[in-house]
């Protein structure tokens, strides 16, 4: 999110898809709400099933590479959790970016836990960046809740991956204070207070604030000031993109092939068309047809 809003990417852009209204005009409603993407800022969307952008951002790499325009200014960068980093995919887009090689950099955000699963249980070693050197590439650890040792980290590791057009892996060590999200109560696998302990170090946020303040660079009274003026902004956009246009429904089946449309998206499209004509967008008609399906998984795949 950072990333697309150092680029220009507005928090209307942000609630846009969120909603998937009229303005989402990339994922057009079709993606979940948080899975931002942009091909005017370079950002590849966002994908849930874990790692799979890991082996693509190598591929990305080495394109650029081959282009003579891109090459030696250009590299792909590409972020994960180190939950991601236990799936097949992180050891293919490392091996791939190693071996060909791309100028490609792997940044892993190892917070101690993917969803539920503490990385205790994820691996047997300290880390992540113990992986890097098995693949030949240059490796970095990093305090990820110190942002100037990020800044400069990252700096070097994308002067690396351009000079020498090579991959490097940074990992930055942080921890998750908050729930894995809205739905998840992590006090259901680990201690509050472990997790109190370690809100008192671990506020990237808090601890540039204070460095901020120490300098004279900051203070109370202009951190009261920008979180009320940013929170004004994101109401502001929020009830804008709430009173916007959904994506029309047709949207559904568009963008999935080039060309022209294939049979079988073409008689799913018309018998969408049906059900609205005959259900119109009354849900308890909907939930009768889906109820038709309801304990028939095992004959439909036999089918």
């Amino acid at each position: 999110m950072g990333v697309l809003l150092w680029r220009g990417f507005t928090i209307d852009n942000a609630m846009a898809q969120c909603f998937g209204n009229m303005e989402d005009t990339s994922g057009k409603g079709r993606q979940m709400p948080v899975h931002f993407g942009s091909p005017k800022h370079h950002f590849h969307t966002i994908s849930s099933t874990l790692a799979t952008q890991i082996p693509q951002a190598a591929g990305v790499g080495f394109a650029l590479r081959r282009t003579p325009e891109r090459s030696g200014k250009s590299i792909a960068a590409c972020y994960f959790g180190e939950g991601a980093a236990s799936e097949g995919d992180f050891h293919a887009g490392l091996l791939m970016a190693s071996t060909i090689p791309s100028p490609t950099l792997f940044i892993a955000r190892n917070n101690g836990f993917a969803i539920s699963t503490p990385s205790t249980e994820q691996y047997y070693g300290d880390g992540i960046a113990a992986r890097g050197p098995g693949y030949g590439i240059d490796t970095v650890r990093v305090d990820g809740n110190d942002v100037l040792a990020v800044l400069s980290a990252v700096k070097e590791a994308r002067r690396r991956c351009l000079e020498q057009g090579r991959a490097v892996l940074v990992e930055a060590m942080s921890y998750r204070v908050g729930h894995h999200s809205t739905s998840d109560d992590s006090f259901a696998y680990r201690a509050r207070s472990e997790v109190e302990d370690r809100k008192k170090i671990d506020n990237p946020i808090v601890r540039f604030r204070l460095f901020l303040e120490s300098k004279g660079w900051w203070d109370s009274t202009a951190e009261e000031e920008l979180k009320g003026r940013l929170k004004q902004d994101v109401m502001k956009a929020f009830k804008r993109a709430e009173g916007l246009t959904r994506c029309e429904l047709k949207e559904l089946f568009t963008d999935v092939y080039g060309g022209e449309e294939p049979w079988h998206l073409k008689e799913q499209r018309e018998e969408l068309s049906g059900l609205l004509r005959k259900y119109g967008n009354s849900w308890e008609p909907w939930k009768q047809e889906l109820a038709k399906f309801k304990g028939k998984g095992e004959e439909l795949i036999k089918g």
